[in-house]
């Protein structure tokens, strides 16, 4: 069963639920796409959830399972991963000596110097990609946060619902050497993980945080996909992950692997987990709802070393969305040489105006996309 919601459904995520009749819960979404009477009602998606996994494209959806689904499996699988400390509660047997504590927004504020252990990153404790995350290096920059954090709840107000960003309970942990990285993957009904797509996520400087860019390739898989593939069912098997969807971020560095977070019922978000089918052929919607697993051997036998990426034109957060006029997307999309997919985003309602799909064989492009000025393609 699918549970469509904002801020973005793709046209390949329709086409693929028409191809496959997949069951949908009736919702005002699902209705922009397809007839009532071909929808689930409430009542009757409850039923089917009993016999069918459950995938939504938008973590906007998890309200309805956690009132509909209350006492159910997928419920519980949601709350222990949308809670960051009652996730890494979870892990303390695979990972004893992680350094994690909650703190609520007042006692930020009044936190003394001398609790605090630099380096370290303060992000709410139910969250969603970028927002609100703050990597806090010395007594300096952590005073810059404290004065920051309103301004940013005043900014995120409204933008989703708490159950997907929720900024009163913070969590502070220890900042996570090495190179960052994201999964697909889903755990199948035995509890075994099956991974998807790999990407690494890169990063302008030391202080940047946002989701500008995000790659994969033959060279990705081959080199990590057996190691994660390990600690992912290390992890299935703590908490108790079945038929259950997720995107999981984790920090690499040499053989020491750590999970940032995972983002429960959903894969990569905006749909931009659609590229998987450009890279690899591989449509994570019919693999996972269909119990599929790749043939990674014979997918990358068949591969090229190029890089597959998205890009997203993300809208400066200095700039007040209602004053903008238009966006030069030619001017924009002359810094990526093979635009495989062009989706023009809501800039009006969305943090975003645009995401793109490429294939390049230069990492120097993905790069060099990291340090575009965005404000040069926004006209005010």
């Amino acid at each position: 069963m699918i549970i469509l919601n904002k801020p973005y459904v793709s046209d390949f995520l329709i086409e693929t639920i028409k191809k496959n009749g997949f069951s949908v819960l009736d919702n005002e979404i699902a209705r922009k796409y397809f007839n009532s009477e071909n929808l689930l009602s409430d009542e009757k998606a409850v039923e089917v959830s009993k016999n069918e996994p459950i995938y939504s494209n938008s973590e906007n959806s998890i309200d309805w399972v956690v009132e509909n689904l209350k006492n159910s499996d997928i419920s519980k699988m949601i709350k222990i991963s949308k809670d960051k400390v009652l996730f890494r509660e979870s892990l303390r047997k695979i990972y004893p000596d992680y350094y994690f504590r909650k703190v609520t927004l007042d006692e930020i504020k009044n936190i003394k110097i001398n609790e605090l252990k630099f380096p370290f990153v303060l992000k709410p404790s139910v969250g969603f990609l970028s927002f609100g995350v703050y990597p806090v290096k010395n007594e300096f920059e952590w005073k810059n946060v404290v004065e920051k954090i309103n301004k940013d709840i005043e900014k995120l107000a409204g933008f989703f619902p708490k159950s997907v960003v929720d900024m009163s309970d913070f969590i502070i942990e220890e900042m996570i050497d090495g190179e960052e990285y994201a999964l697909d993957a889903y755990y199948d009904k035995n509890g075994e993980a099956v991974i998807l797509n790999i990407f690494h996520h890169p990063f302008f400087d030391d202080k940047d945080v946002s989701d500008r860019a995000y790659y994969t390739s033959k060279k990705i898989i081959e080199t990590y996909h057996d190691k994660l593939k390990v600690l992912l069912d290390e992890i299935g098997k703590e908490i108790g992950y079945k038929n259950f969807p997720f995107h999981i971020e984790l920090r690499i560095n040499e053989d020491k692997i750590i999970p940032i977070e995972v983002n429960p019922m959903r894969f990569c978000g905006w749909c931009i987990t659609d590229i998987a089918q450009n890279a690899w052929n591989i449509n994570v919607y019919e693999y996972f709802l269909k119990q599929l697993k790749p043939n990674w051997h014979e997918i990358l036998k068949n591969s090229t070393d190029d890089y597959f990426y998205f890009t997203m034109g993300d809208i400066p957060s200095s700039m007040d969305k209602k004053m903008i006029k238009s966006v030069n997307y030619e001017k924009y999309l002359k810094n990526i040489s093979n635009p495989l997919v062009i989706r023009k985003i809501d800039y009006k309602n969305n943090p975003v105006f645009a995401i793109v799909f490429a294939k390049t064989s230069s990492i120097d492009e993905i790069k060099n996309i990291l340090k575009l000025d965005m404000k040069e393609f926004i006209e005010l």
